[in-house]
């Protein structure tokens, strides 16, 4: 539990009481940095009473304004769970809920109870902060910064570009639910060949049973044509695995099917050093 960023969440506008009552769960779990938060949803709906959908829908806005950002996932009985971070930044942006000082006209003499604490002029202490407190600076985007934007961007539009044409609804969100995935950790080739699965899945579905690209990525869809894009990655692994150990054993055996395996098959088992070169040319291979 962090008091830092607790008091920070507490200070601030988050627009509704339900929005609060998540943003001041999840700062209850997070360290000083804001970072390792890790619950699931259910759990949040748990302890703040709210309904499952509006726990849900809070944590996408969340997302979605840069308010939490995903840094990893935690595996557990079900699945995994959610690594989230609370970004200081975009808290402190926020509408603070201290009431705005209100002026009531001229005083005489007004007296100034304490000094303040900022920089002096003339011996006088005046406002905490400088005209150009490095905070108030907003540093220019480098380039280095914006060549990296323009390949995100255009990754998006690739992984975007794969989705049914025809459902394509509100290219700004899609995008950027999008990039905010693959900023996650979701790697760009797996992202779009999740979408591609859905687009040939759901090919000749009626429109009553079809699902608009903003919708499909703020529900996170692709979770499932992601589960099984790994799955058939881990299969293809261990496929490739067993076929190395069964050249290794026509080798070490000197069988008379070596003669088929090739210079690039042998090459490949002594990179993994399943054989060694003079197992290679007892077999009668070439290195």
């Amino acid at each position: 539990m962090s008091w830092r960023i607790a008091n920070e969440c507490a200070e601030r506008r988050f627009g509704s009481a339900a929005r609060k009552q998540i943003i001041m769960f999840l700062a209850d779990k997070a360290s000083d940095d804001g970072s390792g938060i890790w619950c699931s949803k259910g759990t949040i709906q748990r302890h703040t009473e709210l309904s499952e959908s509006t726990v849900k829908r809070t944590i996408i806005d969340f997302l979605l304004q840069g308010i939490l950002i995903e840094t990893g996932r935690r595996h557990c009985k079900n699945g995994y769970t959610v690594i989230y971070r609370i970004v200081l930044e975009r808290v402190a942006a926020l509408e603070p809920t201290a009431e705005p000082d209100i002026e009531t006209g001229v005083t005489v003499n007004p007296v100034q109870p304490e000094p303040g604490t900022g920089s002096t002029v003339n011996g006088v202490r005046g406002s905490p902060w400088t005209p150009n407190h490095p905070k108030t600076i907003h540093k220019p985007p480098t380039r280095r910064r914006e060549a990296v934007e323009v390949v995100e961007n255009l990754e998006a539009e690739k992984i975007l570009a794969a989705y049914p044409e025809d459902r394509i609804r509100d290219r700004r969100t899609s995008l950027r639910l999008i990039a905010a995935a693959v900023k996650a950790g979701v790697m760009p080739d797996d992202l779009k060949q999740a979408v591609k699965a859905y687009a040939k899945e759901s090919e000749g579905y009626t429109r009553s049973k079809v699902c608009f690209s903003d919708n499909w990525f703020k529900m996170r869809r692709w979770e499932k044509g992601l589960a099984q894009v790994q799955a058939d990655r881990k299969k293809a692994v261990e496929a490739e695995a067993k076929g190395r150990a069964g050249l290794a054993e026509w080798i070490l055996g000197c069988h008379p099917l070596c003669k088929h395996i090739t210079r690039r098959q042998v090459a490949d088992l002594l990179s993994n050093k399943l054989v060694t070169p003079d197992q290679v040319h007892a077999a009668g291979l070439e290195v």
